[in-house]
């Protein structure tokens, strides 16, 4: 049903409209006290196969939604209803900013893909610290994803980001440096392991210091070179990171898996590339972090994730937790409860009751 109003309705208004339209709905069901726990009584994973746990924190399951979609950290409990193992909010600068002009969001429905250009458009940590501050009707485990603010020079970015992990890392399940948008001007450089080293050092000071020391992760883009990627692996591990994500959205158009999207309209717009083809080198980039850090870190697959099979190859690689979110779009509402109600049959399959048997498997 959803695929034909997709293709039928809302394929012919801007995607943007179309995410604020979602959006609002889906601050209406957190809204609703018995809406969304109906909704996550008959949604959310439930089986205790899933059950994963990560830097200390307990996870209802492996496959979660990842930061782009609720930048403001208004739709957690609807997402957690639908089905999503943890929301990642954000990407959420410290102080507010409008992001670049529209049009900046576009489909490229032949290779299954998105196009942003979007620029950390956000309300600030302040607004999304009072909203992720409020009561919870539903359980949810939830990432703040932080950024630095465009405005901001390179040369007061560790400011920047400390300033917004002030204000959220005490809100957070995990908290995450983001580094590998290429929407804002310069930020990639900082992936640059003579530029990361005192950023991240300076916000897992940050993190520290919470009450419940919230666990630190970084995300890192798939356009890097294997030796940039081992670079990060290295000092993540001497950092004492918690974990990578792995990865953001690429600038490439030259992928194996979005060759046929070359007819699509939007093919060739400037900004980062995310959806179906981005799947292979996600999933590369997975495996090489895999074989440099073994499970010394908790790694987390996101990129070109469509369905249960995605989930599995990504965890038999070495991850704990996937994430997805281009896909929700062409998909639907129900999508994590599909991914998650074929992972428990497969678990059942194979007579697999703690998911921790099979993470890795294909790897070490």
């Amino acid at each position: 049903m959803y695929r034909f109003v997709f293709t039928q309705v809302l394929s012919r208004f801007d995607p943007e409209d179309v995410h604020h339209l979602t959006v609002r709905a889906l601050h209406l069901l957190s809204a609703t006290p018995v809406a969304k726990r109906l909704v996550h009584r008959r949604l959310a994973p439930r089986d205790p196969a899933l059950r994963v746990r990560a830097f200390g924190v307990h996870f209802p399951g492996p496959f979660g939604l990842a930061a782009g979609f609720d930048k403001d950290a208004g739709c957690v409990e609807a997402m957690s209803a639908l089905g999503f193992g943890h929301v990642e909010v954000g990407t959420i600068t410290a102080h507010a900013q409008p992001g670049n002009a529209r049009p900046r969001l576009f489909r490229v429905p032949r290779a299954r893909g998105i196009v942003n250009r979007m620029g950390f458009n956000n309300a600030g940590a302040d607004a999304a610290a009072r909203a992720l501050s409020r009561p919870r009707g539903v359980p949810a485990v939830v990432g703040v994803n932080i950024g630095k603010t465009k405005v901001v020079p390179e040369s007061e970015a560790v400011q920047d980001y400390v300033t917004g992990a002030r204000e959220l890392a005490p809100l957070a399940d995990y908290l995450v440096v983001n580094v590998s948008s290429p929407n804002t001007p310069g930020l990639r450089s900082l992936q640059a392991v003579e530029l990361l080293r005192p950023l991240l050092a300076a916000v897992k000071e940050v993190a520290d210091a919470t009450p419940r020391r919230t666990p630190l992760l970084v995300k890192i883009a798939p356009d890097l070179t294997d030796d940039e990627i081992d670079a990060i692996a290295d000092l993540a591990l001497d950092l004492g990171l918690d974990g990578i994500i792995a990865t953001n959205t690429t600038i490439r158009r030259d992928l194996d898996a979005g060759r046929n999207g070359r007819a699509d309209e939007h093919w060739d717009e400037t900004g980062g590339l995310s959806g179906r083809p981005l799947k292979d080198r996600s999933l590369a980039v997975l495996r090489r972090l895999r074989a440099r850090v073994g499970d010394r870190l908790t790694l987390v697959s996101v990129g070109g994730v469509e369905d249960a099979d995605d989930v599995w190859e990504r965890l038999l690689a070495g991850a704990t937790l996937v994430q997805g979110y281009s896909a929700l779009i062409y998909e639907g509402p129900l999508w994590a409860h599909r991914i998650n109600r074929e992972l428990s049959r497969r678990l059942r399959r194979r007579g697999v009751t703690d998911l921790r048997e099979i993470i890795g498997l294909t790897a070490d």
